[in-house]
């Protein structure tokens, strides 16, 4: 009898564990408008759809509490899952928080995690509605859960791409990920010597995009007032090309985005230089920086145009799931995703 291979779930990755796991199952309730595959579950209530979204946080594998307050910790919690619903072209309304506590947590330290939440509530108008709290082993986990409304004739899918839409992403990216290379080097130069003080100046710009991230409701609104509704969304947290890759998979086509027209701040640039990195790797792979990749009709060009803070970066083609990277002699390469795997033996 042949033995059956056993499997590591390195092997598969994230989204192909994903893929593998959820492979089998059916759509039941005909209220069940999308289920798993985009930012957001959607759900018909008939006169509008209500978009359901959940982020699992882990203390060591998503966030480090040697360099990140527990304030922004609660913040940015709220604001990557409101992130998500964002890309759903679809408004919050409510949110759940729940905790696994270990014993090394006081009650102040979970006062200050919950001053960040309510910051985010407040800013962005969600209501905190439930969640749960159980002991745990070791360490600090926080799951959210985020529920929102869309308009049924705005929903933005990633499977709404169409072949010569317009590739349009918001801010600029690869911030978020040299803000954190800076703060594992000086994590890492404090244990090799206690008596070593990080040295962060300057790099405010870069240090915020990590630690207090800002979803680009802005943007949204921008697109509304302008009359312009997207074709595909999805909001940038584990890169852009794994963003890109995950939108021609869903619409069944193509893409091409020219590396010259990738928006990098002069503060990641500078940051990349100190690590002798290309700041393309960071922005096209590094991840967290939670702005908005989307597709318009090519016959919204000027309209997106006068957008501040929106950069049109390439266009969808009919090859299916091919995405390139074109670069300023011409000559095209296949992207891969090498953003964030939450099972990389790195990690």
């Amino acid at each position: 009898m042949t033995e059956k291979k056993i499997r590591t779930i390195e092997e598969l990755g994230e989204f192909g564990l994903i893929d593998h796991l959820t492979s089998g199952i059916s759509i039941k309730q005909e209220s069940t408008h999308t289920g798993i595959g985009d930012d957001a579950a959607v759900i018909d209530h008939g006169t509008y759809y209500q978009v359901v979204t959940t982020d699992l946080l882990l203390e060591g594998v998503h966030f480090d509490l040697v360099y990140t307050p527990l304030k922004h910790l609660g913040y940015k919690a709220v604001v990557v899952n409101l992130s998500d619903v964002y890309a759903m072209n679809a408004a919050p309304r409510q949110i759940t928080v729940s905790l696994g506590i270990s014993g090394k947590f006081s009650v102040e330290a979970l006062e200050e995690f919950y001053e960040g939440v309510n910051l985010a509530c407040e800013r962005f108008g969600v209501d905190l509605v439930g969640g749960d709290t159980s002991a745990s082993v070791t360490g600090l986990l926080v799951s959210l859960t985020a529920l929102g409304t869309a308009k049924k004739e705005e929903l933005a899918l990633r499977s709404g791409a169409k072949a010569k839409q317009l590739i349009c992403v918001t801010g600029d990216l690869g911030a978020a990920y040299m803000g954190l290379k800076i703060l594992e080097r000086e994590k890492q130069l404090h244990a090799a010597d206690p008596e070593f003080q990080p040295e962060l100046q300057g790099y405010d710009y870069v240090l915020e995009r990590f630690l207090k991230p800002e979803p680009r409701v802005d943007v949204l609104l921008a697109l509304k007032e302008a009359g312009i509704t997207p074709g595909a969304m999805i909001d940038i947290s584990d890169g852009l090309s794994s963003e890109l890759l995950h939108i021609c998979k869903a619409s069944g086509i193509g893409c091409q985005v020219y590396d010259e027209r990738i928006p990098i701040a002069d503060e990641t640039k500078e940051a990349a230089e100190e690590f002798q990195m290309e700041p393309l790797v960071a922005a096209l792979h590094g991840g967290e920086d939670y702005e908005l990749l989307f597709t318009v009709p090519l016959s919204d060009y000027d309209k997106v145009s006068a957008i501040p803070g929106l950069s049109v970066i390439g266009n969808m083609t009919e090859e299916d799931g091919k995405a390139l990277l074109v670069g300023n002699d011409g000559n095209a390469i296949l992207l891969q995703a090498q953003g964030w795997n939450a099972y990389s033996p790195e990690k």
